[in-house]
């Protein structure tokens, strides 16, 4: 595949930049001709979430320019725990974990960045290390003063760094290098938490083949109120519909802070900038309808384009748009996209309290902020506005074709009988 386009400017022009370790060089390397680049993901859970979609989308971009992407999925480096960003030590998960984890997120990483993607695991070279023989060839090229100086490093020291921790700048180098021997790697990319350890990978491949690196790296993903990208009264946002379903993931980013519109679809789809940026100074009804654009554009590359439009049609019925029986969508089976909560009968007759309803349906994370969102009136089943936390779902307020319980203005699940 030939390079087209400049690629640091595509990025740019998108958002993706933060920091570049040698931009002149960088520039010219990646003119000259397809460059092997990479990312690096830990399966610490059983799926990424949001804020990994944005290294993701840049993979993807560099890819369609004709650059090889390479997805490096931490076998190895999860079972140290990155310390990057975290104020205290990750729980140590089970290798058996680990393997289930990995191949889950192999499914998404490969969905987004698109068919050029190679999936490596790390753990093929991390975990048949001799630990002599690394602190010999890998680890005497490391200063334990300047590892120190290191923001992920030193925000921990005052409550704590591991010294497994400690190891993990060590391995990501180490990646960094046995890419580069083994697929002529020369370009790691990330979030900006990460420029220390890709610092670190750069100097070693210096140090140990005499051959030129590079680092580049993103914005930390935030919203204009400051609060992480990704994160909802309800926990993170998952890539995995199972965790978090498409219609709740569609419904983020339409109630995105108009602030964000515009730089949310710069970075996280593959919609033309010009066409974009018509809309930088939108508002209203058109900021609305930019704000549709980018959760089924966003839907579409996660979950897939027939998905999107199934989702863009249930939001249209539950919110305006589409008929309603019993307080269900019932425009074009849009209702059976919205995500469903079913009642065991046994449990409805005996009086299902409907503070325990909010809570195990995901509308809230926890009893007591169902409890908050019930006492600020911000709770409806069907019709009915929810006053009291005491109170319960009656067995005929469930219609036949569903009834649909709000919690706040944008948020809902349908209720049916089990």
């Amino acid at each position: 595949m030939s390079v087209t386009g400049n690629a640091l400017e595509v990025l740019r022009g998108r958002g993706f930049l933060e920091q570049i370790s040698d931009e002149p060089a960088l520039a010219q390397r990646l003119g000259a001709g397809p460059v092997v680049f990479y990312a690096g993901f830990d399966p610490t859970a059983a799926s990424l979430h949001v804020g990994h979609y944005v290294p993701l989308l840049a993979m993807a971009h560099l890819a369609r320019l004709g650059h090889r992407p390479i997805a490096v999925l931490g076998g190895g480096t999860a079972m140290v725990g990155d310390p990057s960003g975290k104020t205290e030590m990750r729980q140590l998960i089970t290798r058996e974990v680990i393997d289930a984890n990995r191949i889950g997120i192999e499914g998404q990483v490969r969905r987004i960045i698109g068919p050029s993607a190679q999936v490596v695991n790390n753990g093929d070279w991390i975990l048949p290390l001799n630990y002599i023989a690394f602190l010999r060839d890998i680890g005497r090229h490391f200063s334990v003063n300047r590892m120190l100086s290191a923001e992920a490093y030193r925000m921990r020291l005052e409550k704590g760094l591991s010294f497994i921790e400690f190891n993990y700048q060590l391995l990501q180098a180490y990646d960094f290098l046995a890419l580069n021997e083994r697929f002529d790697c020369a370009l790691q990319i990330g979030g900006d938490d990460q420029w220390g350890n890709i610092l670190a990978g750069i100097d070693l491949i210096r140090r140990v083949r005499q051959r030129e690196a590079f680092g580049l790296t993103f914005p930390l993903l935030t919203t204009a109120s400051g609060t992480k990208m990704g994160k909802t009264a309800a926990g993170a946002v998952w890539l995995d519909a199972a965790l978090t379903s498409p219609y709740d993931f569609f419904q983020y980013f339409v109630n995105v802070d108009d602030r964000d519109v515009i730089r949310l679809l710069k970075m996280m789809t593959f919609e033309p900038l010009e066409e974009i940026q018509k809309l930088e100074r939108a508002e209203g009804a058109d900021l609305r309808e930019a704000k549709r654009w980018l959760a089924h554009a966003v839907t579409a590359i996660v979950h897939g384009p027939q998905v999107a439009d199934q989702m863009q049609a249930a939001a249209r019925a539950a919110f305006g748009g589409g008929q309603f029986v019993g307080g269900a969508a019932d425009a074009q089976g849009s209702a059976v996209a919205l995500p469903t909560v079913n009642i065991d009968g046994a449990r409805l007759l005996a009086g299902l309290k409907i503070v325990d309803l909010i809570a195990e349906s995901g509308l809230a994370s926890s009893k007591s902020a169902a409890r908050r969102l019930i006492e600020q009136g911000g709770v409806r089943v069907g019709e009915r506005r929810i006053s009291s936390i005491d109170d319960v779902l009656a067995p005929e307020e469930i219609a036949d074709s569903g009834t649909l319980l709000h919690a706040g203005k944008k948020h809902l699940r349908r209720l049916v009988r089990g």
